[in-house]
Parts: structure tokens; C-alpha cells; sequence
């Protein structure tokens, strides 16, 4: 099979019970402009395109990406989206 093009979309965000200050700190400004928030979480968004020979094998390489680079697995969750093909 020849490789096609993959974008993946990998979120990379806290654990539950992990600290997470600059949600923290956005909830406290967002209620000073007055709006009502409980809670806000910061996570980060990877968009990453490269070439695989399946759908499946294009997400095990993003979920490998994510144990060897991107995430914490201390830390943190991740979670891994085909987003499109090309």
C-alpha cells in the first residue's frame, strides 16, 4: 500500500488532580470581567502531518509521539484524532 498523508490532531492536557496555575489564573480573570466560570483547563493542540500506510498506523505512530515527546505520562492524558487524509 502506498503511504498516504495524515494530519493528526493530539491534545496533550492534565491528569485530574494535577495542578494547572494558568487555569487558575484564567478563571480568576475571567470572573473579574464578570463572567460565571467554575473551572478552566489549559491543554496544548499538536497538529502534526506526515505520511503513514494506514489510517490505523498513522494514530499508533501520533500515540507513540506522544509517550516519547510530547506528553508526561506522569502528568499527563493525550488523546490522538485523525483529522484528515490526503
Amino acid at each position: 500500500m502506498l503511504p498516504m498523508k495524515y494530519c493528526l490532531k493530539i491534545e496533550v492536557c492534565l491528569k485530574p488532580g494535577h495542578s494547572d496555575p494558568e487555569g487558575e489564573t484564567t478563571v480568576g480573570l475571567l470572573r473579574e470581567l464578570g463572567y460565571t466560570v467554575e473551572a478552566v483547563g489549559v491543554s496544548k493542540v499538536y497538529r502534526v502531518v506526515f505520511e503513514a500506510g494506514s489510517k490505523r498506523e498513522a494514530v499508533v505512530k501520533g500515540e507513540e509521539m506522544c509517550r516519547r515527546l510530547l506528553a508526561n505520562p506522569t502528568k499527563d492524558d493525550y488523546s490522538v484524532v485523525v483529522e484528515a487524509e490526503k
